[in-house]
């Protein structure tokens, strides 16, 4: 309410006329007029506060129409647009430093690192099979991506690579590896190279406010890694031998823990790329980054 005064203080400033004492005491007639004079004043003041009242909606709708369309993270593109899906890859490109950074006013967290609850995996067969959980992972490296091509529509697809995924973690493991008892407590560092995603998914439309907003429905994210490096350290009490074949281990099984993680990998992925890409597109019309 206060804003919506000065607003209107700013569109229609009124000034009321003050009687001085002594046209205060120059008989009835002239008082009559004074308060004559004040109610018309008052009643233009009321006109023009009613009149800033409807243009003061007509402005605010104005803005909200318009907030998004000047947000710094939105790169717009044209339907009539002969390269269209160029235009909609560069603006992908765009977003790179945003969700970097984070985007505060759309309440969008930096993705640098994203974080994932945890990961169990069995790598090992039998009752004393060597299993490993993953906890408090922090993964760096999403927002360096390239996408090489795009398909529009639902389902949609995109492909898109990234130079390197660095995984940090909390390890926990039991069992027997090799031939020795591996239970224990430690740190894991992955570094997974020239990363490949391929990601398919569904849309739906919802029009609000005369607007249309997409959101993702479902989301899959299947993973290819040319190279894989993982390692663990301070484990079982800074043991060196068993430090150095869980390394061993790891550093000739690369690709098969990493094929262990997928199905987990993939579907915490999938959940935390349709929630980022959700929350920019709840925030930001069709209208406003596909132009006519």
């Amino acid at each position: 309410m206060i804003l919506e005064e000065r607003a209107c203080a700013h569109l229609y400033p009124i000034k009321f006329n003050v009687k001085s004492k002594k046209e205060k005491f120059e008989g009835k007639s002239n008082s009559s007029l004074g308060n004559t004079t004040k109610e018309a004043q008052v009643h233009v003041a009321a006109v023009k506060v009613s009149e800033c009242s409807n243009d003061l909606a007509s402005v605010n709708a104005l803005l909200h129409r318009q907030s998004y369309s000047s947000a710094e993270y939105v790169k717009q593109c044209s339907r009539k647009d002969p390269k269209l899906k160029s235009c909609l890859i560069d603006s992908l490109h765009h977003l790179k430093p945003y969700l970097k950074d984070g985007i505060p006013e759309i309440e969008l967290p930096s993705v640098e690192p994203f974080r994932m609850d945890e990961l169990t995996l069995s790598l090992t067969g039998g009752t004393n099979g060597y299993k490993v959980q993953l906890r408090e992972l922090y993964v760096r490296g999403a927002s360096n991506y390239t996408v090489e091509d795009i398909q529009l529509g639902s389902p949609f697809e995109a492909v898109i690579r990234m130079p390197a995924l660095v995984l940090d973690a909390q390890y926990t493991s039991s069992g027997v590896l090799i031939i020795l008892p591996a239970s224990g407590n430690g740190t894991f560092h992955a570094r997974f190279d020239d990363v490949r995603a391929l990601v398919k998914g569904l849309v739906s439309t919802k029009i609000r406010d005369d607007k249309t907003y997409l959101n993702v429905e479902k989301l899959d994210v299947e993973l290819g890694v040319k190279n894989v490096n993982m390692r663990v350290r301070k484990i079982y009490r800074n043991n060196r031998i068993l430090t150095e074949a869980t390394n061993l281990f790891l550093r000739e099984n690369g690709q098969e823990v990493l094929k262990a993680m997928e199905p987990q990998l993939k579907r915490k992925l999938s959940v935390l790329f349709a929630g980022i890409v959700n929350q920019l597109l709840r925030h930001v019309p069709v209208e406003t980054f596909l132009l006519p």
